[in-house]
Order: structure tokens, then C-alpha cells, then sequence
């Protein structure tokens, strides 16, 4: 099948250029969302992904954007077909992440005029992302290929926006964000154990380190 590329790339939104990183949240169910959510935003977070592999996160999606201000970002991740990337966008998402490259789903988000960052590792999955109109592409899982991936993908590709995905630490933020990331995904080493009862206090403490590392990042640029 032939690609369609696309005339109508969404580009990143102000939050995410302003505040490169995107916290991703996988909780048991997506009552638990809301007081991560709140301490996340309140710290100087500005985009938030709430992932489909949680259950109830599109049901419950319109009621938690409701808890944070709307100079933040909230997204709906792991998309994997069109009709979850339908109730996403139909539930209010902000931006949409996939985990696999699925071009018809990015033609779908720069239609709507969506953000869209697809997941691949290949260059040709890369590729055919930013060709069919992602906004970035998702280099996923990033631990595998490391920093240095950004810049041998520019060579050939030397336009190409990347966000890398998966085994990133917050150690590992300013290296990809030097390196020439567009922006940097972190879940588990920000979020820790606070959907399973651990200390809200503790995370937010991560995120105020991710925000004074996304703020010398800036200073230094």
C-alpha cells in the first residue's frame, strides 16, 4: 500500500515545547488517576499521558481533565486502532501516542488536527511516521538503541522530530534532550510506586527534579 503523505502535520503544542516531557501514567484502574494527576500539574508538569492499557481511562477521561489547568496537556497513549483513537479524541485527548507504527492513525489525528507522536524503532518506521504527518515520532523502546540514535536517524533524516520512549530515566532527560529529542517520555522512573500506595510526596519530588532539569536544559540552549 502506498503512503499518503501528509500536508496537514499538526505540530507540537506550546506546552510541550515550553516543557519538553511528557509523564506517562499506567495505574490499575483510572480511579486512581486523579490525585497522581493533580500533584504532577501542580509541580510544573505540562503534558500527562494516560495510557488505554488502564482500564476506564477514556470513561473517565473528560472528569480529569477537569482537575488540572488547561495550560496543561493531557493525552490518551497505547493506541493501537483507529476506534480507540476515535474515543480519544471524542473524550477531549490533547495529543495521541501509539506504541506501534500505524499510519492511518496518524492520517486520522492530522485530519482531526491532533497532535500524534507513533511509536517505532526502525528507521523505516520512523520514517513512514513522519512521512504520513506525525508531529513527532515515538522512538520506542528508547533504552535499546540509546542517546546516540537521534543523531545517526538525522543523517538520513534530517528534519525528523523524535520523542524517545521506554527505559528512560530522569538521568537520562538531558542527554536525549541535548542529543536533539524534541521532547522526552518518562513513566515509571517519575511516577514510582504511587499508585500502589506509595508517597505522593516522594513523586513529587521527582517531578520537581524533571522540572529543574527541563529549566537548566532551557537555560543552557
Amino acid at each position: 500500500m502506498a503512503l499518503r503523505a501528509s500536508t496537514s502535520r499538526t505540530f507540537p503544542s506550546s506546552a510541550l515545547l515550553e516543557f519538553p516531557l511528557i509523564a506517562v501514567l499506567r495505574a490499575p484502574h483510572s480511579r486512581n488517576y486523579a490525585p497522581v494527576v493533580r500533584v504532577l500539574a501542580a509541580a510544573g508538569i505540562r503534558s500527562i499521558e494516560l495510557t488505554l492499557s488502564t482500564p476506564g481511562t477514556v470513561e473517565l477521561f473528560p472528569e480529569l481533565r477537569q482537575l488540572i489547568p488547561a495550560t496543561v496537556d493531557l493525552g490518551v497513549g497505547t493506541i493501537t486502532n483507529l476506534n480507540q483513537a476515535e474515543l480519544a479524541l471524542e473524550a477531549g485527548a490533547d495529543f495521541l501516542v501509539t506504541p506501534t507504527m500505524n499510519v492511518d492513525l496518524v492520517h486520522l489525528a492530522c485530519d482531526r488536527g491532533v497532535p500524534v507522536y507513533p511509536g517505532g524503532l526502525t528507521p523505516t518506521e520512523l520514517h513512514q511516521g513522519w512521512t504520513a504527518g506525525a508531529t513527532a515520532v515515538k522512538i520506542f523502546p528508547a533504552s535499546t538503541v540509546g542517546v546516540d540514535y537521534v543523531g545517526q536517524l538525522r543523517g538520513p533524516f534530517p528534519d525528523i522530530q523524535i520523542i524517545p520512549s521506554g527505559g528512560v530515566n530522569l538521568d537520562d532527560v538531558l542527554p536525549w534532550l541535548r542529543a536533539g529529542a524534541l521532547a522526552v517520555s518518562v513513566g515509571g522512573p517519575l511516577i514510582g510506586d504511587a499508585f500502589t500506595g506509595g508517597s505522593l510526596n516522594e513523586m513529587k519530588k521527582r517531578a520537581d527534579r524533571a522540572v529543574q532539569l527541563i529549566a537548566s536544559h532551557r537555560s543552557s540552549s
